[in-house]
């Protein structure tokens, strides 16, 4: 999308609000099938993604509460951008409820410590976006002193934190905003309103007396209202963002999002049924008369991804020994790869006392930039770890055990690999009752739909999660 505004004529883009510590999970990663630079969080899913295309002219915005956090995050992209913005003005929920977004408007010296300490600390412009206060006084007021920060620009909703699209846009705030500060002033919240076409947006700027303009829903709904000579066909816009999407590797829902969104009042016309009913990228592309386009793509970029993989040895994946005895090695725990009721715990647990040695122990840190987790475990005096850090104590610590088990060639406890004794000894727990062995009746028909279970759901943490 964000490349489709500057095809348009837009001047600079930004990337959507992205949460502080999400960020601080993720690795930089140059994606040469792609041509991207891709920020990559530890289940390997793409949380930012830009290309050379835009470096000069992205900006990238930031949902923070917290200074040297927000540093940290400027520092990891500064390379691959053009500005750093603070979101001060999301009104909802999941950003507010972390003292991000619109939470910042009431702690004004939070707002100065995070602003003053990119200014100083990152080589990038850094500005802020925010909403309008209860009162032009309270405002004019919060505006000063995020001017004297040095940023270099700041974005104004014309909207109060509690209001929506529906209530009427200030421009007149917005103006006397303008005409207080010396930094350039950008006029945001006009497309519900105000703006409906190119000429719209100078006439917008005037009224707020704003350097320039941000557009958000408007240029969602069709990113051709940057072009000079007027809106271009829906149909037009919409097979070229696919396009893009397509050649970049967009995530098929965020791609139907977007395409839903450009739709609007037509989502209930053939096409937009069809792409209601889309469950992919290829089906979306099909939906539009670009099934072709998508197959060949498709194979080019399978074809480049064939390449660098036969230029690119596999690693061995083989435990490692560091300067200090640790044994360690880049694995995870993902629960779906393991029965509920054995684990990587359970089963070095049991293998410790087949060979009569100490329980394992395990020494667990969190980070506190990230809040992620790492364990290490030792066992008969040796101690092991995994490289890659955790969401939970409980991941950490099932991770640093499949680095023992490993290590030593033993069974972990996945699917189809089960520890025969300990297996054993699961049965038979089962089969005693509180009085001792219980003998097994066979079950009518009848009474096999009286039997109690319990179901996990995908996203749930097995009891036994934490052995």
């Amino acid at each position: 999308m964000r490349l489709l505004a500057l095809d348009y004529g837009a001047d600079i883009v930004y990337c959507e609000e992205l949460i502080d510590l999400k960020m601080l999970q993720c690795k930089r990663v140059v994606n040469e099938v792609l041509s991207t630079v891709d920020f990559v969080a530890p289940d390997d899913r793409v949380v930012f993604r830009t290309c050379e295309r835009e470096q000069n002219r992205v900006v990238f915005q930031m949902g923070t509460s917290d200074a040297e956090r927000a540093l940290a995050v400027a520092r990891l992209v500064e390379n691959d951008v053009a500005g750093i913005d603070i979101n001060m003005g999301c009104p909802k929920e999941y950003s507010t409820k972390g003292g991000m977004g619109a939470a910042l408007l009431s702690d004004p010296d939070k707002i100065e410590k995070i602003l003053s300490t990119l200014v100083k600390g990152t080589r990038r412009p850094v500005t802020c976006k925010i909403r309008i206060l209860s009162s032009l006084e309270d405002t004019l007021s919060l505006v000063k002193r995020i001017e004297s920060t040095g940023i270099a620009a700041i974005t104004v909703h014309g909207r109060k934190r509690e209001e929506r699209p529906q209530h009427p846009v200030s421009c007149e705030v917005i103006k006397a905003i303008a005409e207080t500060l010396s930094i350039p002033v950008i006029a945001n919240g006009g497309s519900h309103d105000h703006i409906q076409q190119y000429t719209d947006i100078e006439d917008f700027r005037q009224a707020t007396a704003a350097s320039s303009v941000m557009l958000a829903r408007a240029a969602m709904w069709n990113p051709s209202i940057f072009l000079k000579e007027g809106l271009q066909p829906l149909e037009e816009v919409m097979q070229k963002y696919i396009r893009y999407a397509v050649q970049y590797d967009n995530h098929y829902t965020n791609t139907k999002y977007c395409l839903c969104q450009m739709l609007r009042e037509q989502l209930e016309s053939p096409q937009g049924r069809l792409l209601h009913a889309a469950q992919s990228s290829r089906e979306i592309c099909e939906a539009f008369g670009l099934g072709a386009f998508y197959e060949e793509t498709t194979r080019e970029l399978d074809a480049r991804r064939a390449e660098l993989s036969a230029r690119i040895p596999e690693e061995a994946g083989e435990p490692t020994e560091d300067t200090s005895g640790v044994i360690k090695m880049a694995v995870k725990f993902d629960r779906r790869a393991y029965s509920p009721q054995i684990t990587p715990k359970m089963c070095l647990l049991e293998w410790c006392r087949r060979e009569k040695l100490a329980q394992p122990v395990y020494e667990t840190v969190q980070r506190p930039i990230d809040r992620l987790f790492c364990s290490v475990v030792t066992v008969a005096e040796q101690k092991y770890q995994s490289t890659l850090w955790n969401k939970s104590k409980k991941l950490a610590e099932q991770a640093a055990a499949i680095v023992c088990l490993r290590s030593h060639g033993l069974p972990e406890g996945r699917l189809g690999e089960e520890s025969p004794s300990l297996h054993k000894r699961k049965r038979e727990a089962l089969d005693q009752g509180p009085g001792g062995p219980r003998t097994q009746e066979p079950a009518s028909p009848g009474e096999l739909c009286k039997k109690p279970f319990m179901a996990l759901e995908s996203g749930e943490e097995s009891p036994l999660e934490g052995w």
